[in-house]
This record gives C-alpha cells, structure tokens and sequence, in this order.
C-alpha cells in the first residue's frame, strides 16, 4: 500500500488518480496511524512552502513522514513536498521549519530580463546521476511538467539527480537511499510522468498491471 499524504494539496486527486491507474493500491493520509503499514510514501505539493508544513504539523503528521523516511522505506515528494524535505524557503518571508532531512534552503527564480516566474509549462531534465532508478526506460533530457517559483539549493551535490535549467540551473530531482523528489509533477507529466511513478512503485517492490 501506498501512503499518500492529505493536506489539502491541489494536486492530491491527480496523483492518486495516476498511481490508481498504474494499478497501485493507495491509501489517503490525514492522521499519523494510517501509515504503520504502508509500504511506501508520496508527499504531493502544490501552494506555499508554510501553508504545506503547518498544516502537516497540525495534522501530527511531520514526525511521522521523518520516521517513515527514516525506516528507509521509499518515498517520493513532489513539488512542494519535494521542498519540505530542506530546512528552510525565502517564500513570502517564510517562518516555517521545513522537515530538515538534508541541508538547504528553497530559493526563487533571480530575476532576468525575459525570464517567466513562475515557470509554468514544459522543460527538460538533464540527468546527473543516470543510475538514478526513477530514470530507468526515460531518456535524458526528456520534457516534464513544472509549476513553481521557488526551488532548493541542497548542500550536499552527491544527492542531485537530475538538473533543469530555467535562467539557473538547478536541482529538480534529488535522490538518497529510498528517498526521491522532483520539482516537476509526474503526474501532469503525461506518458514520461507514467513511466518514473512506474519506476517508483517497482522500486518500492509495488506490483502494477499498466
């Protein structure tokens, strides 16, 4: 089973909807028992850095995603739920402990002459680590979908896996152990989005029939 966590992310129903459709059982999360379990865990995201970890923290549910990591049981964060696992993000003046898991911080776009913020639309992942297991049957360079104006910075460049360029370049995917996390959303990613969520449940030993 497949722990998604609800906190009234945008995106919740669109990444059940295509873990549902991989053939995945999926599990919805609002309390802190419902992921004794799981034999997996994805952190969606899609809004601000604080609203996301407030209302984790209210929910209880903060210390139960780092002891789930911690388990080495495999996890995937997506967008925001990717920025959650750094210590901190310049959002709005953000107040908000982020879940610290790895050193950094979320930043915003510098701005550029010509340069969109937010990024919106379709742009390509370099890979940086082409053993990563969510690449597996995904070209570099292929095309996802991203929504954000803020990205991290991780201290640490062993856990980048996956570069985007956007006036910078910087990490869309990072990964660590069972860890993963993309700044793209899979789940709006169309046929490529499919095939890494895939790769992520073969990953975490979850049959699939599609």
């Amino acid at each position: 089973m497949i722990a998604l966590i609800d906190y009234g992310a945008g995106n919740l129903r669109s990444v059940e909807k295509a873990l549902r459709f991989l053939g995945a059982p999926v599990q919805l999360v609002r309390e802190p028992d419902q992921v004794q379990h799981a034999q997996a865990m994805v952190l969606p995201g899609v809004g601000a850095f604080d609203d996301c970890l407030q209302t984790l923290n209210q929910q209880g549910l903060l210390p139960v995603i780092r002891d789930f990591i911690h388990s080495k049981r495999p996890f995937l964060g997506i967008c925001v739920g990717y920025q959650a696992l750094f210590e901190r993000s310049e959002e709005f003046a953000s107040q908000a402990s982020g879940l610290g898991l790895f050193a950094g911080r979320v930043v915003k776009f510098p701005p550029q002459p010509g340069l969109k913020i937010p990024q919106i639309g379709w742009n390509q992942v370099r890979y940086a680590r082409k053993d990563c297991p969510l690449f597996e049957n995904i070209p570099d360079n292929s095309f996802f979908y991203f929504v954000h104006s803020f990205f991290p910075q991780p201290q640490d460049p062993s856990l980048i896996a996956g570069y985007t360029s956007h006036g910078v370049d910087y990490a869309s995917v990072i990964w660590r152990d069972a860890v993963f996390a993309t700044q793209f959303h899979p789940e709006k990613s169309q046929k490529v989005g499919l095939q890494l969520l895939r790769n992520f449940l073969q990953f975490a030993r979850i049959k699939t029939d599609r």
